[in-house]
């Protein structure tokens, strides 16, 4: 009698548990879900913004599931199709590092993934390469995370809570004085009240780490084995002309590059632009793939980011943004390689 009684408090327990982890997804949700991984698994296709989603979504290479063709939760729309025999789940992130590192932990949550292709366009730091071209980085980088120096203090000096351990001097600063425009004829260096900023490495939580005990990464890899067959784009045909009018200088091309950077912040600044060149040697820079990156990273699930470059950040002069002109393009160029690295895999 007692064991039984036990047995009964016990299965009452689960249920209680069971529920309350489904409140927050209801039920028919749910079902949609299981129904969903049933079919997987899916490679992920994470993508910023609806003018980068619709060349993919337009292109014929997109089979859409007729049973399910897509589902709605937390303000996403995942859409599943597959694309040349490839299984994909589709979903657009919208603007910036929270939306990007937000849905695709939800992705990677409610379904069966086993890896995640990120696409888009990006600013140009390298004036090597042309708008048009689409570029996939080795590694990916958040350059947004920032201990901003008091004034007066200097590379010496120790920066607030780094004997904690929070905040590091090893990255490397932006110094605001080295881009003061003010006549300094009679001076050699001239002081800004804006100091320095120290950049910082991200604090990761892996799934197979030891909870609350933080691991630190600013360079973070992407895939190996979708880096390797990344090579075979070269070569790939990519549209050069917005009309038949307004062509680019030179045919786009495909190439792997060793560095991209990220932060919640537009780049239309040249002198900010060339920094991040020289002092990192990054190509891409966005506001969304190392926050994608990141999430992946956490979750141990391969990752690799293409992007096409719709503008020289900050230009070569003061002439207004190329990005308004040449967004769609670059779009349809970072969707003819993402389809082409699916045939890959």
């Amino acid at each position: 009698m007692e064991s039984s009684m036990m047995l009964v408090g016990v299965v009452i327990m689960v249920l209680e548990i069971s529920l309350m982890a489904h409140a927050a997804v209801p039920a028919t949700v749910l079902k949609q879900i299981d129904m969903v991984n049933k079919n997987g698994p899916y490679l992920g296709i994470v993508v910023p913004n609806a003018f980068e989603m619709n060349p993919l979504l337009q292109s014929p290479t997109l089979v859409v599931d007729p049973t399910l063709p897509h589902l709605d939760f937390s303000g996403r729309r995942f859409r599943f199709g597959h694309i040349r025999g490839k299984k994909v789940i589709v979903v657009m992130t919208g603007l910036s590092m929270l939306n990007a590192g937000t849905t695709t932990e939800l992705l990677l949550t409610l379904f069966k993934v086993t890896g995640v292709l990120h696409y888009g366009i990006a600013g140009n730091a390298d004036p090597e390469l042309e708008i048009g071209d689409v570029t996939i980085p080795q590694y990916w980088a958040h350059t947004g995370l920032w201990n901003w120096q008091r004034f007066g203090d200097g590379p010496e000096d120790e920066l607030a809570l780094e004997s904690n351990g929070d905040y590091t001097r090893e990255i490397g600063f932006l110094k605001f004085s080295n881009f003061n425009t003010v006549e300094t004829k009679n001076e050699t260096s001239a002081d800004n009240l804006l100091n320095n900023v120290w950049y910082q490495p991200e604090e990761i939580f892996p799934v197979d780490g030891t909870p609350e005990i933080r691991q630190r990464v600013f360079w973070i890899p992407v895939d190996r084995r979708y880096f390797s067959a990344a090579k075979k784009l070269e070569g790939l045909k990519l549209e050069g002309c917005v009309n038949s009018t307004a062509c680019l200088p030179r045919a786009p091309v495909a190439v792997r590059v060793q560095r991209g950077v990220t932060a919640n912040v537009f780049v239309d600044n040249k002198s900010y632009r060339e920094f991040l060149h020289s002092t990192f040697n990054v190509t891409p820079i966005d506001m969304e793939s190392a926050a994608v990156a990141l999430v992946c990273l956490q979750q141990k699930i391969p990752f690799i980011a293409i992007r096409s470059l719709s503008d020289l950040a900050g230009g070569g002069s003061a002439l207004s943004n190329e990005a308004a002109a040449f967004a769609g393009l670059a779009s349809q160029n970072a969707v003819t390689a993402l389809i082409k690295f699916i045939t890959l895999m």
